[in-house]
């Protein structure tokens, strides 16, 4: 079954003025659900624009957008709904809480869904379980947790509507490496538990490659490669022609192969690296 769909999608900024440009250039392509997604480009490569047309906060220029198979800007769906279907988390998402405790902050979307007061308090501790936010926070203001806290009780905001789609843009953003795997692991284990499908949004080829099943590379508005995570890296050369890194790992093997020992053009991960050295090192035994 497919999640999402975009058919030739197209939007440009300031039309019929100066300033016109175009973010994101025909764009087609299906997610299909459960999936894992990532999605990594530079800045201005339109990650963001693309991602802000999945619920409706753009609408294209050009082009569909069908989430759950139905073109979400005809009049027979409202578009209020889909924004209950794909849940988008913001970068910084922690600077969007403002109730008095983490407990009404969490429960601020299911409340606006119309649900009764025993099934919010419901979604309200699935979702705080989900993220690692624990019991003993609920009654303390969000402004006195710390900074990887307050995000997870954001994405745990989120969540607690319970979509069908979760988009994430750069979700770990600026906070310390313990805080960042903390927020990262979290989502991973969501994904694995709930079986929703998730999109990331990262600048980190690492963070990209560790939790994602397929990825997209973006480039200047347009889809540059749309591939299985295994895939992506035989075209490391042409990444990084566009200005991205990769893996540390991955410019390791192209540094190895440049000097004759070649461990595959697939070799994105640690683990990976290490089994095939010692598979040539076996080899060599022989």
């Amino acid at each position: 079954m497919t999640a999402i769909e975009t058919k030739k999608l197209s939007y440009k900024y300031g039309i019929g003025t100066p300033f016109e440009i175009k973010a994101v250039d025909d764009i087609s392509l299906t997610v299909e659900k459960g999936s894992f997604l990532g999605i990594i480009g530079h800045t201005g490569s339109g990650k963001s624009t693309l991602i802000q047309h999945l619920n409706g906060l753009l609408k294209p220029t050009h082009g569909e957008i069908l989430i759950n198979e139905r073109n979400i800007w005809t009049k027979e769906v409202n578009i209020r709904s889909i924004r209950f279907e794909v849940g988008l988390v913001f970068q910084y998402s922690e600077h969007q809480l403002f109730e008095e405790t983490v407990f009404r902050d969490i429960a601020f979307g299911p409340k606006n869904i119309g649900l009764s007061e025993e099934e919010i308090k419901a979604r309200v501790m699935r979702a705080a379980q989900a993220m690692g936010v624990h019991e003993n926070w609920l009654s303390r203001s969000p402004f006195d947790l710390s900074g990887g806290q307050k995000r997870r009780v954001a994405l745990a905001g989120v969540i607690a509507m319970e979509p069908q789609i979760l988009v994430l843009d750069e979700p770990a953003a600026g906070l310390d490496p313990y805080g960042r795997d903390k927020v990262l692991t979290k989502i991973k284990e969501y994904h694995e538990n709930s079986g929703i499908t998730i999109l990331l949004v990262s600048h980190s080829m690492e963070d990209i490659v560790k939790y994602a099943d397929k990825v997209i590379v973006m480039n200047k508005g347009g889809l540059f490669l749309y591939e299985k995570t295994d895939k992506v890296f035989s075209h490391a050369d042409e990444i990084v022609e566009i200005g991205l890194d990769v893996p540390q790992i991955t410019r390791l093997a192209r540094l190895l192969k440049a000097r004759g020992i070649d461990i595959g053009d697939d070799i994105y991960t640690v683990e990976r690296a290490k089994a095939r050295i010692l598979e040539l090192l076996g080899k060599a035994k022989k």
